[in-house]
């Protein structure tokens, strides 16, 4: 499984822009740096460190060396499809790795040096641009309105990403309503600033992962919602587990983080993160000073609020060890255990004394030392037989029994939504109205298929059903429920009642489109992810890679074709040789287009990542090669 860059030569400058070791009078020179225990002068000229202790001096050699040179050469405007990808990732990857060990040992000397240089290579800013010309906020401008849809742009985009002279633009304020009535304020940067705080992230990420709390499930690669429902499980289903669960919410959390705790405490380019600190914001043309907390919806702020509430699992850890009682098996002393998703999180204790009088005064002493504290209208110490809601679940014990279902809360909100959206189309077709629908209805029932759905299922299908009732007899106000019924409502297989309609596809053509439903979706259990597992240490790799495969295989169980392809080159993309999974996204891409003949069969088909798929189309020299299916080879 391989892409063939068949314009590729030693003469084109994309080679040297991926920072990989180069050849000729280019590499002799920076030999010479790295004989002479120093980097290249012009690598640090446009940052002003402190004094790096001795520790960095001894390092600093061996980062050059090891992680090789670092390219400034520009970006041709028009050479935006022709960068090679796969060595970008592997440049960076390798960088991240070496991050992260370098924490691990606490060799924080080398930890900067090996964020300056991610941070100044090509690869790290290519991957910053293309991060942020990819995602949903892609059409999202800031203050300046500015936007990267084109290969050019991305091109001289990749060119402004310098630290030298970087001064971050105001955020522009919005609000976003919030379930309790009351509004969110929420920051969009402006495209410049998103990429530099991604590129950063890259450096930062690594650190985050190897600091973070075993039982933080919030904003981390590999880890999700149902990790921490699963947990959730772990600590309260058995008869001698905790009883009382103290349910913390921190107040304004990303608004309150203190700017000086940040400075002293995150390691990262302090000049730099200042400038993003104190940015300003600009609402409704009124600039605005910024004296604490860190923007919601930057990149890098999701990785900063969790390294601002990493290390209060430990705390709770040392004060309350998880020894058992001498003679009583699982019966724990303190039974206290703690569950963090971004900033909402619960601990468990054996009494509610215990929680209110102990544990709740060390948290409010951790969360001060950051600016922050405890919202008095969410934070509440509830009885496990009463139920609480977390992450939109419900989790109570039954006559002893721990069942945890999608919290009412949670599926009277789903249910405004879908009645909102049905309202909102009175005049428009069956077919178009069910596009919509789907997509909601599928989504809200795969969240809550690792709990206890089934019943809840059938009664969201039953309240959905009442609403298009209501809807298709308000059309046709003339005609009688039989009609109705005939009209909207059809028979598909063994089932009666099913709301069904056309939709014209792609090649104008029109075709049959019925409503999912929620309790079609099976209930599966979770595997949730090992608590000590890292994506940037190698040791770990083959772990992730496994729960990915399993994870695709289920997003695509039901689309045969799609699974077929995805499994025969092994859920890799042949032209940049990474993993192809839901975030990513795929394109069907023809070896021999339809315009030439090319047949719209799996021998004619493999699956690229879109940005690798536009490379293909732009850049005639590249060829795609179709991958081996592992079973033949064997």
């Amino acid at each position: 499984m391989q892409a063939k860059d068949g314009g590729e030569s030693e003469s084109q400058p994309v080679v040297g822009w991926i920072g990989i070791e180069p050849e000729g009078r280019e590499a002799k020179a920076t030999s010479s740096y790295a004989q002479a225990g120093r980097l290249p002068r012009k690598v640090f000229h446009h940052e002003k460190f402190e004094e790096p202790p001795k520790e960095a001096k001894q390092m600093t050699a061996e980062v050059v060396k090891s992680a090789g040179a670092v390219s400034h050469k520009a970006i041709q405007l028009d050479d935006w499809h022709s960068i090679n990808w796969p060595k970008a990732h592997q440049q960076v990857r390798r960088l991240q790795t070496r991050i992260m060990k370098a924490a691990q040992a606490g060799k924080w000397g080398k930890v900067k040096a090996l964020q300056h240089l991610l941070t100044h290579s090509f690869s790290g800013k290519v991957l910053a641009v293309k991060r942020v010309t990819e995602n949903q906020g892609k059409l999202t401008p800031g203050a300046d309105k500015v936007l990267w849809e084109t290969p050019n742009k991305k091109a001289a985009a990749v060119n402004s990403l310098k630290q030298h002279g970087y001064q971050p633009s105001p955020l522009r304020r919005v609000f976003i309503p919030k379930r309790n009535g009351k509004l969110r304020p929420l920051g969009i940067l402006t495209m410049k600033d998103r990429a530099m705080q991604s590129l950063y992230l890259l450096a930062l990420d690594p650190i985050v992962e190897m600091k973070g709390d075993k039982n933080s499930y919030g904003f981390r690669r590999g880890r999700s919602c149902a990790d921490a429902i699963e947990q959730c499980f772990s600590m309260l289903a058995h008869s001698y587990d905790a009883t009382w669960v103290l349910e913390g919410d921190i107040k304004s959390c990303y608004d309150k983080i203190s700017h000086d705790w940040l400075l002293a405490n995150i390691p990262l380019n302090k000049a730099i993160l200042r400038k993003w600190l104190k940015a300003g914001v600009m609402e409704k043309l009124v600039l605005k000073p910024t004296e604490e907390g860190t923007v919601q919806g930057g990149p890098i702020s999701p990785a900063l609020a969790n390294l601002t509430l990493d290390g209060l699992e430990t705390k709770l850890r040392e004060k309350f060890p998880p020894t058992n009682v001498a003679g009583k098996g699982h019966r724990a002393k303190y039974k206290v255990n703690f569950i963090r998703f971004a900033d909402d999180f619960i601990i468990t204790g054996r009494s509610s004394e215990l929680l209110e009088q102990e544990v709740q005064p060390l948290v409010e002493g951790f969360l001060q030392e950051r600016g922050l504290e405890l919202s008095k209208e969410k934070t509440k110490i509830t009885d496990i037989n009463t139920g609480f809601d977390f992450l939109g679940q419900n989790v109570r014990k039954y006559k002893g029994k721990l069942l945890i279902k999608p919290s009412k809360n949670n599926v009277h909100i789903f249910l405004t939504k879908i009645r909102e959206k049905i309202k909102s189309n009175k005049q428009t077709t069956t077919g178009k109205l069910i596009s919509q629908l789907n997509p909601m209805i599928i989504g809200w029932a795969n969240y809550h298929q690792h709990v206890v759905s089934k019943a809840i299922y059938h009664k969201v299908d039953h309240a959905i059903f009442q609403s298009l009732w209501q809807w298709a007899k308000r059309r046709h106000p003339n005609k009688g429920k039989k009609w109705v019924k005939k009209k909207y409502f059809h028979s598909q297989g063994n089932r009666n009642w099913v709301f069904s309609g056309k939709v014209a596809g792609k090649d104008g053509k029109y075709r049959l489109i019925q409503l999912l439903k929620a309790s079609d979706v099976p209930i599966k259990r979770h595997t949730k992810i090992r608590g000590e597992a890292n994506p940037y240490d190698p040791a770990w790799e083959s772990y992730f890679e496994r729960r990915q495969d399993l994870k695709m295989e289920n997003d695509l169980k039901g689309r045969r074709k799609l699974l077929y392809l995805w499994k025969e080159q092994n859920g890799i993309c042949p032209v940049c040789q990474q993993k192809i999974t839901k975030l990513s996204g795929w394109h069907s891409h023809h070896l021999v287009w339809r315009v030439n003949g090319g047949e719209d069969k799996a021998v004619n088909r493999v699956l690229l990542h879109p940005n690798c798929h536009r490379q293909v189309h732009n850049c005639p020299e590249i060829t795609v090669v179709k991958p081996r299916s592992p079973t033949k080879e064997r």
